[in-house]
């Protein structure tokens, strides 16, 4: 079985935590036409293979990128434009996107970059609530609400052919501190490294953004 059999048998069976609060909105693109289809193109054209890649975590899909799209950090417009994945979404851009596929073209562009590197979130699905994007973090009771599901999604995501030496987080706050206390009871990976996360860049740093993508690809290399 390929590496993009792997990923979207993964995506296909995403369920929510069962304990999350009816007042949290769920985004799951995968359980539509429009998004299904565009992320089964885009691992299909980068995951088609059995390469050993590096995992970088994200805290969760956003609703203008990859709650859209079904692919992290990557929203319409670039999927089309970049990726060459056409689409019919509203072709609206997004800050994190943008800071990656900057990333992404300085690295040697989307083929080099997908060939070594798998990106995720800690939880692969994206969450709203009152209209806004709402990171896993910011409910009450988080831990009690996610620990589980998320234990069992990186363990699904190891079966990638995943290169367990380093993974990477996105994001130096709580993203990165629960990855950690993770990794260190179940020892999924030998080291963790943090990198900015975009979205930080893109609003507060943006003079300095090449000096924080030199950052993660002195890290990534």
């Amino acid at each position: 079985m390929l590496v993009s059999d792997r990923i979207l048998e993964f995506y296909q069976s995403l369920t929510p935590p069962s304990k999350l609060p009816k007042k949290v909105e769920t985004l799951n693109p995968y359980q539509s036409d429009a998004g299904w289809e565009a992320t089964a193109q885009f691992y299909q054209k980068y995951y088609a293979d059995n390469n050993s890649r590096r995992m970088l975590f994200g805290i969760n899909p956003g609703r203008f990128g990859g709650g859209i799209t079904g692919v992290p950090f990557t929203d319409p417009l670039l999927l089309e434009e970049v990726c060459e994945i056409k689409n019919t979404f509203n072709k609206r851009a997004e800050l994190s996107s943008r800071f990656i596929y900057e990333m992404i073209e300085n690295y040697g562009g989307p083929k080099a970059f997908y060939s070594k590197f798998y990106i995720t979130g800690m939880s692969p699905l994206g969450f709203v609530m009152d209209g806004k994007n709402l990171n896993y973090y910011d409910l009450k009771d988080w831990k009690k609400i996610f620990e589980k599901d998320m234990i069992n999604w990186i363990k699904e995501q190891l079966t990638f052919n995943i290169d367990t030496s380093i993974a990477y987080s996105i994001g130096q706050g709580q993203n990165l501190k629960f990855l950690k206390q993770l990794n260190d009871k179940y020892d999924f990976f030998e080291e963790i490294i943090p990198v900015p996360h975009p979205r930080w860049v893109m609003q507060y740093r943006l003079k300095r953004k090449q000096e924080f993508i030199d950052e993660y690809l002195l890290k990534l290399s």
